[in-house]
């Protein structure tokens, strides 16, 4: 007779099926053509944690060309709460590639907050709350294919001219690896910037590759 998987593991091991998992570690897993991961639930908790869970929701995470700089102008804000709510929104994009960017941004501001970031920040919360049931969807292919895709913005940094890199990698169906950085450099022109998030991506994906 030959056993499954799961019969072997049973045999040899004290376990308990619990079925299909639909929940871990905040994020909430919907099995049935495909593997739906969202963290929902987790959203949820975020908006009434900063009192944002009655705010109007808006379509963009930022406002178009958006600039945020060290020295704004505006008067410092809390520190904890602050770190609180960039540190929330960073797990929440462990299923939300769609937040990466601003909250990757909002990250570099985390010594010295102000009221514009922290004003940008609740603006991200405005787009989660009209996007609560946003994740990655995961579906079986006939011809899956690895695609990745880069992109930068030139000199988007004001406080130091330099770009900002960001990839994301498909295979077949949704998102399985995505980044958004500052590059190291300043690049001289766009097609420099866009080289370097290239190679970023190509490097990332070569070192997931190797372990």
């Amino acid at each position: 007779m030959i056993l499954t998987f799961k019969e072997e593991m049973k045999k040899r091991f004290e376990m308990t099926d619990l079925g299909l998992m639909n929940f871990f570690l905040g994020m909430e897993v919907h099995q049935a053509e495909g593997i739906f991961i969202s963290q929902t639930k987790y959203a949820r908790e975020i908006l009434k944690r900063f009192k944002m869970e009655n705010c109007k929701s808006v379509s963009t995470p930022l406002v178009v060309n958006e600039k945020l700089s060290k020295d704004d102008g505006s008067k410092e804000v809390d520190l904890k709460q602050y770190r609180s709510l960039v540190g929330s929104l960073l797990y929440l994009t462990v299923t939300r590639p769609d937040l990466m960017f601003a909250t990757s941004l909002l990250s570099r501001f985390m010594s010295k907050p102000s009221e514009v970031r922290m004003g940008t920040a609740k603006r991200v919360l405005r787009y989660q709350k009209g996007t609560l049931d946003f994740g990655v969807l995961y579906q079986p292919c006939s011809d899956p294919r690895l695609i990745a895709y880069s992109d930068s913005d030139w000199a988007g940094s004001v406080d130091d001219t330099k770009s900002t890199s960001g990839y994301a990698f498909t295979f077949g169906s949704g998102v399985f690896s995505w980044n958004s950085k500052k590059q190291d450099i300043v690049a001289q022109s766009t097609a420099e910037a866009e080289y370097v998030a290239a190679s970023a991506g190509e490097s990332s994906y070569m070192a997931k590759e190797d372990t």
